[in-house]
């Protein structure tokens, strides 16, 4: 892993016109169902967040990158899942990973497409929940805003870290007014993700206090 990690990182600081491309590949397949169970593509992720604060590659084309694969690999797995039914965790590869797909399903039935939005950001059930989404009949189009809203917002959240780190907390109120609106941006996007987990968490506990009563 520590070697996928290093040479992924080395190829982008010297091939910064593929930075976008790398990015793109490594969340699309962060978030497919199986591969972003066994590659460490946050850990680059946030790695490459720092090349982004110190200037050696450009935000834009690896936040676009970034969202865009995110929500695809979310949409391949929705549909694998749409497709094969819930049989599929009867089969091969999926068979071996059934303690991570059962973890999804515990997650996603009380939740809908609430888990597809909050699962994005965590790692235990990332790339199983859009799997599970299509496997118990999840609405299209609920699924896809899910799945859009938090790709935008995801992007930005997990390269964040290493930007932080490579401008460095001494030098933040040096940072010109760009820079300061990204921050306050980021910001706003982890807040709004506390809120939607505490959202998700109150309304599980309704409904499992509803359950109860009945």
């Amino acid at each position: 892993m520590q070697s996928f990690i290093d040479q992924s990182v080395c190829f982008i600081e010297n091939h910064q016109a593929w930075a976008g491309l790398v990015v793109g590949l490594l969340a699309f397949g962060e978030s497919l169902v199986l591969v972003g169970i066994l590659l460490p593509g946050t850990t680059v992720l946030i790695i490459v967040g720092g090349l982004v604060g110190a200037g050696i590659v450009q935000p834009l084309p690896v936040l676009l990158a970034a969202t865009l694969g995110a929500a695809l690999g979310d949409t391949i797995s929705y549909f694998l899942g749409k497709w094969l039914g819930r049989g599929v965790v009867h089969k091969w590869p999926l068979n071996r990973y059934r303690r991570e797909i059962a973890r999804a399903r515990l997650f996603f039935h009380p939740y809908g497409v609430a888990a597809v939005f909050v699962g994005r950001f965590f790692g235990p059930v990332r790339a199983t929940v859009p799997l599970v989404a299509g496997m118990m009949g999840l609405n299209r189009r609920r699924f896809q805003v899910a799945n859009i809203l938090s790709a935008i917002i995801w992007a930005p959240v997990v390269l964040s870290p290493g930007w932080l780190v490579a401008k460095g907390a001494d030098n933040l109120p040096e940072l010109d007014a760009t820079s300061l609106f990204g921050l306050a941006v980021i910001a706003a996007m982890v807040v709004a993700i506390i809120v939607a987990v505490l959202v998700v968490r109150l309304r599980g506990r309704r409904n499992a206090g509803s359950a109860s009563r009945d």
